[in-house]
């Protein structure tokens, strides 16, 4: 949701925005991701604690949270980085689960499920994600007449190994400024991530964003 209130000032404050920096996002969702998040809020509601909702009074839907927030946890990481992080090693539980084979990355999804649930509530998932679904920055009209008119400077980031928020939805967002005449920077970062890569790539995204800021800086210097 982030990077979508970044287009969002965008498009509502354009006169209140000197620069904007847009990092793994999307205008608007695609099919598959609405379909990760509809799978996340059928576990929510199937858990019989859910109550329609009304869960407040008693145990919360801790099995059906747990389940969304593992199905959101593949999305983050990459095929590259499950391998690295757990290849096929055994884990601590040692198949005790039901039907569990007892691998390092099922232990690893139970354990983020799990923390998940002590610190997040479930009807603000189903409302979070509902809304992240519905978004569109175009607003039907496309993102370049959204952005039209637009004098802030924009910085696109996206990462190669990201297969939730994948290269080619920063680069409909670059296409949009272009075509709307803002002036618009997009760099791919080659990480082995995933969408994860966000919070991970410090280094990379740090030099690209000082560099941006900085240049954004001598042009309000220089003024019109």
């Amino acid at each position: 949701m982030g990077g979508q209130q970044v287009l969002e000032w965008l498009v509502s404050f354009p006169e209140r925005i000197h620069s904007a920096i847009a990092i793994a996002t999307a205008a608007k969702h695609s099919p598959q991701q609405i379909a990760f998040n509809e799978v996340g809020r059928q576990a929510i509601m199937a858990d019989p604690n859910w109550k329609n909702g009304q869960c407040y009074d008693g145990e919360p839907p801790a099995k059906g949270l747990s389940v969304a927030r593992m199905i959101g946890h593949i999305t983050y990481m990459s095929d590259t980085s499950m391998s690295r992080k757990f290849g096929r090693r055994e884990g601590s539980s040692g198949g005790g689960r039901p039907h569990g084979n007892g691998f390092e990355v099922e232990d690893y999804l139970h354990h983020k499920g799990l923390t998940f649930v002590d610190r997040f509530d479930a009807n603000s998932y189903l409302y979070i994600t509902r809304a992240i679904d519905e978004y569109d920055a175009g607003g039907g009209a496309g993102l370049a007449e959204a952005l039209r008119g637009l004098e802030a400077r924009v910085l696109v980031l996206s990462f190669k190994s990201d297969w939730l928020y994948p290269s080619h939805q920063s680069q409909e967002i670059v296409r949009g400024c272009k075509k709307a005449g803002v002036d618009v920077t997009y760099c791919e970062i080659g990480s082995t991530y995933g969408h994860d890569a966000f919070l991970l790539e410090v280094g990379e995204q740090t030099k690209l964003v000082s560099h941006f800021l900085e240049r954004t800086d001598e042009r309000k210097d220089i003024g019109p």
